[in-house]
C-alpha cells in the first residue's frame, strides 16, 4: 500500500526559493515515475513537473519551465522540487505522486494522495 508525504512548504516572498520533498512508504519508488502536481482552493489540479522512474528525463508545466527543477534520490525513497524565483501565482498546495507519461495528460497513479505541503507566496 503506497502512501505519499510532502514536506518543505511554507510562507515566503516572491524571488525566494523553497524545496519541497516527497516520501514514499509501502513501494519502491524507483520502479515509478514520479511528479508534482499543485491546486489553489476552490480550482482544479494542475500539473507541475515529472520525471521518469530511473532518472534522467524531466517534464515541466511551462509556467515552471527554467525556475523549478525536478529530482529523485530512489534510494532514500524521495523525490524532491526545487522552487526557485518563486511568484506569487505558485501559490498553492502542492502533492506529489506516481505520474503516467505515456500520454500527454501526465495523469496521477496512486488513488490515495499524501496531505500536501502549502506553499505561499506574498508579493
Amino acid at each position: 500500500q503506497v502512501q505519499l508525504l510532502e514536506s518543505g512548504g511554507g510562507a515566503v516572498t516572491a524571488g525566494e526559493s523553497l524545496r519541497l520533498s516527497c516520501l514514499m512508504s509501502g513501494d519502491r519508488i524507483g520502479d515509478y515515475p514520479m511528479g508534482w502536481y499543485r491546486q489553489e482552493l476552490g480550482k482544479a489540479r494542475e500539473f507541475v513537473a515529472a520525471m521518469n522512474g530511473a532518472g534522467g528525463t524531466a517534464y515541466y508545466a511551462n509556467s515552471v519551465k527554467g525556475r523549478f527543477t525536478i529530482s529523485r534520490d530512489n534510494a532514500r525513497n524521495t523525490v524532491a522540487l526545487q522552487m526557485n524565483n518563486l511568484k506569487p501565482e505558485d501559490t498553492a498546495l502542492y502533492f506529489c505522486n506516481g505520474v503516467y507519461l505515456w500520454t500527454n495528460e501526465y495523469e496521477p497513479r496512486f488513488p490515495n494522495w499524501g496531505p500536501g505541503t502549502q506553499v505561499t507566496v506574498s508579493a
